[in-house]
């Protein structure tokens, strides 16, 4: 066992690095899940993804060494899970993945926001929760048709926990990162709602869904998140079963202001205003009104299996 072999092949650097075969990848990525590594070869390998950068076969190999590893989310719908990864937390504008989910609830689906801190001083999604009165699973179970839950990382995956943790020592993003916005935690159909921050993570991440054949919709998010900037018009990809629809296209500008968001972004401010949209006391941000739409279509499309060229 080791992974020193691996590390000799992805840490020769941009050029020099060589990618890895699925199976590889997924050997690697289970022995750090494991714990069979050492501090060393922990950051080693962190370091040498952070500058090789991951394929689309070696993101599908850390896949699936994590879904064996996975507490997965007995299916209680014929509707497919549709799953919330929340890991930044508020930058410059307030933390909107939990006013997505809720809205989603309340159209009936069932909803898994996952994640775990990895900003100190950001408000996160589970705060809002939690002070909104939605506290974090302590099990896994099934979610029914119009339910919003939140559960750690810890809770489904403790070796994918310690790993996005190695980000507070050597101060970078690592794999880990990236598989908590791809991972699928139902056994049923699940509907990951997954976004980049930077563009040329687009591509790999459309070539990732194609090659699992999963159900996604892909975005430009907010500031890390997977809910849509309230003041943009990005570029929405679907995909069904790894076939990509195309939702909405890209409108260059940027709003000035966005009607009825606070200008704070602590805890006490969003969660006012999540429950002044919920109320409807102040509007739904048009970007977030279409995103319950796109979601609704493609949970629609995936219960009733209707083929993506009939979509179209």
């Amino acid at each position: 066992m080791g992974i020193s072999h691996y590390i000799k092949e992805i840490g020769r650097g941009a050029r020099g690095a060589k990618p890895l075969e699925r199976a590889q990848a997924c050997d690697l990525f289970g022995q750090v899940l494991d714990g069979q590594v050492t501090d060393l070869e922990m950051g080693a390998f962190c370091i040498a993804m952070r500058i090789k950068g991951e394929t689309p076969e070696e993101m599908a190999g850390f896949l699936d060494a994590t879904h064996e590893r996975l507490a997965r989310f007995p299916a209680a719908s014929r509707k497919p899970l549709v799953v919330l990864p929340s890991y930044n937390g508020a930058r410059k504008l307030p933390v909107l993945t939990p006013l997505l989910g809720l809205l989603l609830a309340r159209e009936g689906l069932p909803v898994l926001l996952h994640g775990s801190q990895t900003e100190a001083r950001r408000v996160t999604a589970p705060a809002v929760l939690e002070a909104m009165g939605i506290a974090t699973l302590s099990e896994v179970r099934a979610v029914a048709d119009g339910e919003l839950v939140h559960a750690s990382t810890q809770l489904m995956c403790p070796g994918l926990k310690r790993l996005l943790d190695v980000r507070k020592v050597v101060g970078l993003r690592n794999p880990g990162h990236s598989v908590v916005k791809l991972m699928q935690p139902g056994l049923g159909e699940n509907l990951v709602i997954s976004s980049y921050t930077h563009p040329a993570y687009a591509q790999a991440m459309a070539d990732t869904f194609r090659l699992l054949g999963m159900n996604a919709l892909l975005s430009r998010g907010l500031e890390g998140e997977s809910v849509a900037d309230p003041r943009r018009t990005a570029q929405v990809d679907g995909f069904i079963h790894g076939e990509r629809i195309e939702l909405q296209a890209l409108q260059t500008g940027t709003l000035s202001e966005v009607p009825g968001l606070p200008e704070g972004i602590d805890l006490e401010s969003t969660v006012a205003y999540t429950r002044r949209v919920l109320d409807g006391a102040a509007p739904v941000p048009t970007a977030i009104a279409r995103q319950v739409e796109q979601v609704l279509r493609l949970s629609a499309l995936i219960s009733s299996n209707t083929p993506v060229a009939q979509a179209a």
